[in-house]
């Protein structure tokens, strides 16, 4: 019973990333912790208030999180198309079950 249930867990989590959506997710984190680390500066400067700050700092954090980590589909929009199993690459053609590729 537990196996089952972990098996589906590891499906969800193992999702396919390609490599656009590996900088998008750079690019989305990056940007989403600097905003909020902004507003959560001024806002707790302008009510003075540091608690405030960090708990919109910590829920921002939060939701970049929950935003880049898991593998989400628009992150595989463009898949990498990787070569046959039984092909070879030589530097004049590519051999696909013999026969001769470009």
């Amino acid at each position: 019973m537990a196996d089952q249930i972990l098996d589906k867990v590891r499906e969800v989590a193992e999702g396919q990333i390609d490599f656009e959506g590996q900088r998008l997710a750079e690019f989305l984190a990056t940007a989403l912790l600097a905003i909020v680390g902004v507003i959560s500066f001024i806002v707790g400067f302008f009510i003075q208030d540091i608690k405030l700050a960090l708990f919109l700092g910590l829920g921002g954090t939060a939701l970049t999180f929950a935003l880049v980590v898991p593998p989400w589909p628009f992150f595989n929009r463009h898949p990498v198309r990787w070569l046959p199993v039984g092909s070879e690459v030589s530097s004049q053609s590519i051999v696909v079950d013999g026969k001769f590729i470009g």
